[in-house]
């Protein structure tokens, strides 16, 4: 009695997990179950593997679309609602959306540019044009003995040392009569002073302007660059976004103010040093034609006192 009893109860105790079993079975996926006789075990059928439908791709694609970048004609039509025309980016169509200010720099840089490549044809030509004169007039002059007879070989006036020659002669004419042979020379060398200064002055004409546009030239773009971009900045927050090509077009033209700044004085601060140099050879010329010409005054002043001399000797031996 006691050993049936017993299996009653194990027998309801089995039967009441393989309810709870089933029952949660039913909850997922409805299977049919074996019937459980009083007495026997019940036996649990295995539910069957559930395998995921595949997703559709309707369901599918918006997915795809969040996460991958956007086809060109939806970033177009973002693009446009945020106020940001689609352009070919070039630098004249840059120099043509610019801001006024920013467009202002722009043709001043380039004005002056303009100006640098003028001045740098100009004095090429004319230092080229000086230094070939000069050369030619101090070779004529190599073997005068008087400066009468360097001014006959030197003929024209299209070099400095016909000035240097002109103002020893005329130096010499008023200072006819006077027996100091040093102060002679000593006036000769002011005036001559005076004519090389003024070589050097009319020589360097133009430089000054080079190195001005070389040094301006950057900081004149830096503030075109300056000014766009702050304006770039307004426009972003006046769009309320961050994109990259709402960004791109603003900041693009205003680097193009700092580019046409360097170019303008990248050529000015070359063009500047070269003739620096040149412009010193040629005064090392005029230096040496100032040479030449005082050398000449000193040999007829030495002349005439020795024509003088012999003149006052031999009007003493008469008398």
């Amino acid at each position: 009695m006691f050993r049936m009893i017993l299996k009653l109860l194990a027998g309801a105790a089995i039967l009441a997990a393989a309810s709870a079993a089933v029952a949660q079975q039913r909850a997922t996926v409805p299977s049919p179950q074996a019937p459980a006789t009083i007495g026997q075990p019940a036996v649990a059928v295995p539910p069957p593997a559930v395998v995921p439908a595949p997703a559709p791709a309707a369901a599918a694609a918006p997915a795809e679309t969040d996460t991958a970048a956007p086809p060109p004609e939806r970033e177009g039509k973002l693009l446009k609602a945020a106020g940001v025309e689609l352009r070919e980016f070039s630098p004249w169509s840059m120099f043509l959306s610019a801001d006024v200010v920013v467009k202002a720099v722009m043709i001043g840089l380039a004005f002056a540019s303009l100006v640098t490549w003028t001045i740098f044809i100009a004095k090429m030509i004319e230092l080229s044009v000086v230094q070939r004169n000069l050369r030619a007039a101090l070779g004529k002059i190599a073997d005068a003995r008087s400066l009468a007879e360097a001014q006959f070989a030197l003929g024209s006036k299209g070099s400095v040392l016909f000035s240097l020659l002109a103002a020893a002669m005329r130096e010499a004419r008023m200072s006819a009569g006077i027996s100091s042979d040093a102060g002679i020379k000593e006036r000769a060398a002011s005036s001559f002073g005076e004519i090389v200064r003024a070589e050097a002055r009319r020589i360097r004409l133009g430089m000054g302007l080079l190195a001005t546009i070389g040094a301006t030239s950057p900081f004149v773009g830096l503030f075109g660059t300056v000014w766009g971009i702050m304006n770039s900045f307004i426009g972003i927050s006046k769009s309320q976004t961050t994109n990259l090509a709402v960004v791109a077009p603003g900041i693009a033209e205003a680097l193009l103010a700092t580019a046409i700044g360097l170019v303008a004085a990248i050529p000015a601060v070359i063009f500047y040093n070269h003739f620096a140099r040149v412009t010193k050879g040629y005064m090392e010329q005029v230096g040496r034609a100032s040479g030449a010409a005082g050398r000449l005054l000193s040999r007829d002043l030495d002349r005439t006192h020795v024509s003088s001399v012999s003149g006052s000797h031999s009007r003493a031996a008469a008398e």
